[in-house]
Formats: C-alpha cells, structure tokens, sequence
C-alpha cells in the first residue's frame, strides 16, 4: 500500500531559533528549508502527489500557491530535482493530478487534456491522473427513488464528461508516448455509478484507477463503493483513493483492489484539528496552545476594543512559554504550568481547554517518541504557535501515520 502525500509547499527552516524566533537573514525558502522527506530517514510517505492547480493556477486568473518562479524552476528543473527526492532513502514517486476540488463550484474542468498531459510530461512525473470534475453526493448509499432527479441529470453529466475527458486523456498518453503512467479517474454518487464508471475506465484501457470525490464519505460508505467496484474489477486493476486516509481501515480497503492513496489529514491535522494535534500511535493530544499576541487576530480586536492591556497579553504570553520550557527540563511543576498556560488562554479562547492540556502537559508524549523532531525539540513540537512549530508537528504525525499504516498492514517499519 502506497501512500502519497499532496504537496502544497510545506517545508520547515532548519536554522529557526525556537527561543528568539529568528530566522537567518540570508535563508532562501526553496534552497534551505526541508520537506519532510529531507527530515525522516526513511521517508514518513512513497511519494509525492503534485496538483496543477497548486502549481499553475487556473486560466481564469486564479492563483496556484507556488510563485513565478517556483513555477518555471519546477517545469525547467522537473519535478524529482525540484523536491529533491534523490537526497530520500528509498525510491520515491511523483503523482500528478489537476486538484478537482479547488474547481468543483465551476461548470467544467479549468484545463484541457493536452494542458495536463504537458504538465505532467514535462515535469517528469510518474504517474498521471486525468482530467476530472467532482460529483458531490451527500448520502451515496441512498437508494435512486430518495434522490432528486434534477440533481441526478447533473452528476450524470458530470460523470459522462469525466469519462469522455478520461478517454481523451487515454489517446493523448498514448499518442505523446508519454513517461508517465496514466490513471482514469471514476467519479459517482453511488456504489452502482462508481461500479459503471470503473467498467467504462476499463473498457478505455485503464488498468489503474483513482477515485475521486469520496473525502466527505463515511467509511462504511467508501467500502459500499470498493464493493460494488469489485464486481466489475479486473483482477489486474489497482485503486487510488483520492484525499482519503482512515488508517485503521487499510486493510479492509487493500482486500477491495485499493493499492495507494494520498492524504493531508495527519499533517493538517497539527493544526486545523481542535483536539487531535500530536499524533502517538494508540491516540492523539491537544496541543498548548500559545500564539503570539500580533499574530492572534481575536486577541487583537479584543486589544483594539480596549478589553484587553496589551501588556498583560505580552506578560503572560512570555510567562507561559518560559514555564512550558522548565516544566519540560523539570525546573517547574505541572500546576505552575498549568495555571500560565490557562491564564494565557483565558484572555482570547472562547473554548476551554483545560482538562486537555493537563493530560498533555501530564502524559509528555513527545518523550516517548523517537522521531527526529521531537528528540530535538522536546516540549516545543507540543506547542501550536507559528508555522515552524505547527509544520513540525504536522511532519511528526505524517511519521507517525506511516508508523500506524505499517502496523496495520504488518509491514516491516524499516
């Protein structure tokens, strides 16, 4: 079981000062932070997945998050060069894909076949997804006489057109002979439409498939869709889940013709989770919680509107940081921690957190673990503040993730 991790330019700066908060005046981004395959050996991840939405923006003027340059540097340098995947142990792979989600709301797919077939070909990459617009079904389990025939006629011609572009897509590979290996991209609303749209991506020529709108899907509905695919499935046809992970569910996807996925949640995860923010493997812990004061958009309106000194916010902000540290070396005790970590809080978080952070700051998880980062970074992999320490604990949990997977699957960690 592969599992690719979507970039989105997340990297950390090796040279950040943790306790000053400086950067080194002469850092370039792209030449001196690291991906996280650059900080895990082995990688926490077999390969990368690549969208051109991410990368190039749509035609309509809709930016992608890479700059100019990072753009033209991808295209000129290709795309194992460019991630620097050969500094990785291991044989990492580069999956390309058109982010159908980012354009789900317009009446069609932003790029033609011939823009994403040059996208993926002359970026080198390994594989290649094509060309697909999203079905978003909230129940696909529900049974056709609950469903609106409106909406019906318009997952169908979603569904029709995702095909047709697939089989453009098909003839322009093979036409180009291309370096990559094409993927067809079956897109439903049911376990029956996902089934058809697999049969017709066979018929064309695929012997590799993504399935794609499926994010929002409960597990027992992702399953109800492998089910009714895998009684059209040819035996040598292999699976791609799109942006679905669920770990603990691998197995059971692997026995249904599922052979990679790709995924942002345990990265995303360290910081867009409430609760869920560090990764262990039987569980997860809540962050502490310590954002600057300049950069906590509540506790500056809350400054602004004169409900709050300003100075007191900066007081307790260094308070609980400098006892967060010394809880962590032994020089103060958990309830002294506590109780900076709570004041801190109270003047900004509407959500109370206390109960959490005690079993946070009482378990020490970072402790037992033997990722790099958290061996070097001790309590600060813990604490949500900033992108380099949140982007860390992102990094540490796509480690861990890899870890659970393995276990799941009884693989071999090293």
């Amino acid at each position: 079981m592969r599992f690719f991790f979507p970039d989105s330019q997340d990297q950390v700066d090796p040279g950040f000062d943790f306790i000053t908060e400086e950067r080194d005046p002469y850092r370039v981004r792209q030449r001196d932070d690291l991906y996280a395959h650059e900080v895990f050996d082995p990688p926490p991840f077999d390969g990368l997945l690549v969208s051109k939405a991410i990368v190039d923006g749509y035609s309509d003027g809709s930016a992608g998050k890479y700059t100019a340059a990072q753009r033209l540097r991808l295209y000129r340098e290709h795309a194992r060069r460019f991630f620097r995947l050969d500094r990785s142990r291991g044989s990492l792979k580069i999956m390309g894909d058109c982010g159908a989600f980012s354009y789900i709301n317009e009446d069609k797919p932003p790029y033609t076949v011939d823009e994403v077939v040059g996208f993926y070909h002359d970026c080198e990459f390994d594989y290649g997804i094509s060309v697909d617009h999203v079905i978003f079904s909230p129940n696909p389990l529900a049974t056709p006489v609950h469903q609106d025939d409106d909406q019906l006629r318009r997952w169908q011609e979603r569904q029709d057109l995702t095909l047709t572009l697939a089989s453009e897509f098909w003839n322009a590979c093979k036409g180009h002979r291309v370096g990559f290996t094409p993927l067809g991209v079956a897109q439903g609303w049911s376990p029956e439409s996902y089934a058809d749209s697999v049969a017709q991506l066979q018929r064309i020529g695929y012997d590799r498939i993504a399935l794609g709108g499926m994010v929002p899907y409960k597990t027992r509905e992702i399953i109800g869709c492998l089910k009714a695919i895998e009684d059209v499935r040819e035996p040598a046809t292999e699976l791609h889940l799109l942006g679905v992970s669920r770990h603990e569910d691998i197995p059971t996807f692997a026995q249904l013709g599922v052979r990679s996925f790709d995924s942002t949640s345990p990265f995303r995860q360290a910081f867009k989770d409430e609760r869920n923010n560090y990764y262990t493997f039987g569980g997860a812990y809540v962050a502490l919680r310590v954002p600057q004061v300049e950069g906590n958009l509540k506790l500056r309106k809350r400054i602004a509107a004169g409900e709050v000194d300003q100075r007191l916010a900066l007081t307790r902000e260094r308070q609980a940081l400098q006892l967060l540290r010394e809880y962590d070396s032994g020089h103060a005790t958990l309830e002294e921690t506590w109780q900076a970590l709570q004041s801190y809080s109270l003047l900004w978080d509407t959500k109370d957190r206390g109960e959490a952070y005690r079993r946070t700051l009482n378990d020490r998880p970072w402790r037992d673990c033997d990722c790099a980062l958290c061996r070097a970074l001790g309590i600060d992999i813990a604490i949500f503040r900033g992108t380099e320490r949140n982007k860390r604990r992102g990094f540490h949990n796509l480690y861990v993730f890899r870890q659970r997977l393995q276990a799941q699957l009884g693989e071999d960690p090293s």
